[in-house]
């Protein structure tokens, strides 16, 4: 008798993608077997979960730019739906888990309109538009955070989860304070961040040489600024790794002594997993403020600096990390946890689906 079939449904960002892959890693590890259904920018992030059968169907951000973007948004939404209905029809999941994000959407839908259980992950601290769009038919909704806001006043059964993180990332060591040299990682998420590859380099040369000189920097920029970001920490003295994607995180979270980082849902997670402190510099415009209300959610708690964009440029990041080198004692104080994180459900007794 073949093993169930969990089909998982993520946009195309680390943020949606990664905890749809460290949900899998625990289902196929359960005995389940595990379909993700994604775009081609989830693609590309190099999911490597051992196991974990891969589809991409066509998709687009909902609300496009202009007439003209919106109605090809639509067409492409529509093409993403039928080809979703149809490689359902074929694999015949037993439930749908979605995970936000536009190219959830349509395999997620077409799991409905054909019948099927589909539940719903929230990794932010404010419901994404397409949960929103998604969850009248959902039979639950599960949630990172204790507080979940922009929830429509009829909801199906929540449950308070968590993020899941990649096991990878739960298993960095303990955090330890710098000996000689004070390691920091920069990241703007899975598609970098312009604005931190243009500020942060010269912020951290605007540091004393004497601290410049005990610094080690991995720094996840764009392709388009790798060159002119390492220039700029060479000419301060400052050794540094740049790069337009790290696919060894696991293994710079252990390095790091300091995370710089936007206040996505996955980071702000894999942070807390990690016990790592962190300043957060929330994404402005992000859909709802999100990030905002993500960041609050760790700075509020003294688990995290938040600190605004424009204090990128005008000295206030500088600032920061002067006082963290020059007095390091302070860094445990942020890196614990702002909750408790709520008990796993123990493994079923046979890979049956609940």
């Amino acid at each position: 008798m073949s093993a169930t079939l969990i089909l998982l449904a993520a946009g195309g960002t680390g943020g949606h993608v990664f905890p749809a892959e460290a949900l899998a890693g625990e289902l196929i590890a359960r005995g389940y077997r595990v379909a993700l259904i994604t775009d081609v920018r989830g693609k590309a992030l190099g999911v490597t979960q051992a196991g974990l059968d891969l589809h991409v169907v066509p998709s687009a951000a909902m609300l496009g730019q202009g007439l003209l973007g919106r109605a090809r948004a639509a067409v492409t939404l529509a093409r993403g739906f039928l080809a979703s209905r149809k490689l359902l029809k074929r694999l015949k999941p037993a439930v749908c888990v979605g995970f936000g994000g536009y190219p959830s959407v349509p395999p997620v839908l077409a799991a409905q309109r054909l019948g099927l259980p589909t539940v719903l992950h929230e990794q932010n601290s404010v419901l994404g538009r397409s949960n929103r769009l998604l969850l009248g038919r959902a039979k639950a909704l599960v949630t990172s955070f204790a507080k979940t806001l922009a929830l429509p006043p009829q909801t199906p059964p929540i449950t308070w989860l968590g993020n899941p993180v990649r096991a990878a990332i739960a298993s960095v060591p303990e955090f330890t304070l710098p000996q000689e040299r004070f390691h920091i990682l920069i990241t703007g998420g899975s598609q970098g961040a312009r604005v931190f590859g243009e500020t942060i380099p010269s912020a951290l040369a605007a540091l004393p040489q004497v601290l410049r000189e005990l610094l080690s920097v991995s720094h996840q920029v764009r392709a388009d600024a790798v060159t002119a970001a390492q220039e700029t920490y060479r000419a301060a003295g400052i050794k540094a790794d740049c790069a337009p994607f790290f696919g060894d995180m696991a293994k710079r979270l252990t390095m790091a002594h300091l995370i710089i980082a936007r206040a996505g849902a996955s980071t702000v997670a894999e942070l807390t997993a990690a016990g790592r402190p962190a300043i957060l510099v929330p994404l402005p415009g992000s859909a709802d403020d999100h990030q905002t209300v993500n960041a609050r959610a760790l700075s509020d708690h003294g688990a995290a600096w938040r600190v605004e964009q424009s204090e990128l440029s005008n000295g206030g990041l500088t600032r920061r990390v002067t006082e963290l080198l020059t007095n390091p004692a302070g860094l445990p104080r942020r890196r614990k946890p702002p909750v408790p994180s709520p008990n796993p459900m123990p493994p079923p007794a046979s890979p049956t689906l609940c």
